[in-house]
């Protein structure tokens, strides 16, 4: 995911004893840089989830469909997908501090022509740029903070994980409060604390060397591993079930609370969304580990992709029942917690591909059909049913389980002890969470 970890060797079972055992004191005490470098990651993961309270205000207001709304998600994690292949290339050219200014450069100015837009065409194309920044950005902050960090370097991982965990549980809050004023409010938002960011990390971050140059076909490349093949295949297949319950979820919520008399609105679903990011925050960086040391990585997704599928399908009956609904939603982000991660660290294990061009190459397929999911789920509910995207994220679900099950014998070097550095491990569990 790093620029500095792309062209790096698979760090040896040696040098990954050598780093002592982070503890919460070596993650509070750090230089301002690394802090100024996790606030602006805060924020930036919070813009994940941000607009997804406002969706139904943006449908509504704007005389747009909720196909329309949901294809702010599909231009912003179209253009992530593809950027993400060639983020380290761009950060072993222009160097790692440029690039995170060049991305909350790019995260400032979209969000502010987002919060002035006249129509929803506008606001998906401006989500569009805003998309690059964050790949920009997310690609290249985990290096920078190891990189600026003066003690130990798991202390610093363990402030960057925090920080992740609070943006993707904050986003949708965030977006909730802020879509109680006005649905430009969150965009606006965003671009003042990504502008506080911008000046923090171009005030305390010092110039770092630049990492090694890096091929711009690297993470293409890197597809034509089998084994990698058939965990990016598994992941397209899964990433379409994840975010059609993230982009699409906030309708039925809306239509099921109308039918009890009830007016969700903007908060109502911010606070359901929040309590599924912190859910899945909680599984991915504090159950998914003890969980696959358990039962192995392939077995854990396996049965964690059964059991999505089984909730999906609980999902589209549940269409009536708000209350059935956010509970749900809730589940689903403790099993997304844990699916992400050991997805992950599956592709981490399964290659001898340098873990920086394993992870670019995964991380762009997967959100290929994350950027899919919304431009599918509101037509198809439009054309038939409420429930009918959930079905057909449980069948995509269904086809993930199966591309695994195929593809297994490619897998042979997951559950082998493979000891990772703190960076590594790191790298593995923000790719997870940065669906």
């Amino acid at each position: 995911m790093t620029a500095h970890a792309t062209e790096a060797p698979a760090a040896s079972p040696s040098a990954a004893t050598q780093n002592t055992a982070p503890t919460l004191r070596d993650a509070f005490r750090q230089p301002t840089s690394v802090w100024a470098i996790a606030f602006a990651a805060t924020v930036s993961f919070m813009g994940i989830g941000l607009v997804d309270p406002i969706l139904p205000a943006i449908s509504s207001q704007l005389d747009a469909s909720p196909s329309q709304a949901m294809l702010l998600f599909t231009s912003y994690l179209f253009v992530t997908a593809i950027a993400m292949f060639f983020t380290s290339w761009f950060a072993s050219k222009v160097g790692g501090k440029r690039t995170l200014l060049v991305g909350l450069v790019l995260v400032v100015v979209f969000a502010a022509l987002a919060a002035s837009a006249g129509g929803v065409w506008e606001i998906i194309g401006l989500r569009a740029g805003w998309g690059l920044g964050n790949a920009l950005f997310i690609s290249t902050a985990l290096a920078a903070i190891v990189g600026a960090t003066a003690g130990p370097s798991g202390g610093a991982i363990i402030l960057y994980e925090t920080a992740l965990g609070i943006g993707m549980a904050l986003g949708p809050l965030l977006g909730g409060l802020l879509g109680t004023v006005s649905w430009r409010a969150p965009f606006a938002g965003t671009a003042v604390l990504m502008a506080v960011g911008f000046l923090a990390i171009v005030v305390l971050l010092k110039k770092e060397e630049r990492p090694p140059r890096v091929s711009p076909m690297a993470a293409i490349r890197a597809l034509s591993n089998p084994a990698l093949r058939t965990l990016a295949l598994t992941a397209i297949f899964y990433n379409f079930a994840f975010f059609t319950l993230l982009a699409y979820s906030p309708f039925p919520l809306e239509a099921a609370a109308a039918a009890h008399g009830m007016e969700f609105g903007a908060l109502g679903i911010g606070g359901v969304f929040f309590g599924w990011g912190l859910a899945l925050a909680i599984t991915s960086v504090f159950v998914a580990p003890p969980l696959t040391r358990k039962l192995g990585l392939v077995p854990t997704l396996l049965t964690v992709l059964g059991l999505l599928a089984v909730l999906m399908i609980g999902m589209s009956l549940a269409q009536a029942s708000m209350t059935g609904l956010i509970v749900l939603i809730v589940i689903g982000g403790l099993l997304l917690g844990v699916m992400n991660t050991a997805l992950t660290e599956t592709v981490m294990e399964a290659t001898g591909l340098p873990r920086g061009v394993a992870s670019s190459a995964y991380s762009g397929v997967r959100f290929l059909g994350g950027a899919v999911a919304p431009a599918v789920a509101g037509p198809l509910a439009a054309a038939t049913a409420s429930g009918a995207p959930y079905l057909l994220a449980a069948g995509t679900l269904l086809v993930a389980l199966l591309m695994l099950v195929i593809g297994r014998r490619h897998l042979a070097a997951v559950g082998q002890h493979h000891q990772l550095s703190e960076v590594e491990e790191a790298e593995a569990i923000t790719a997870g969470d940065e669906a």
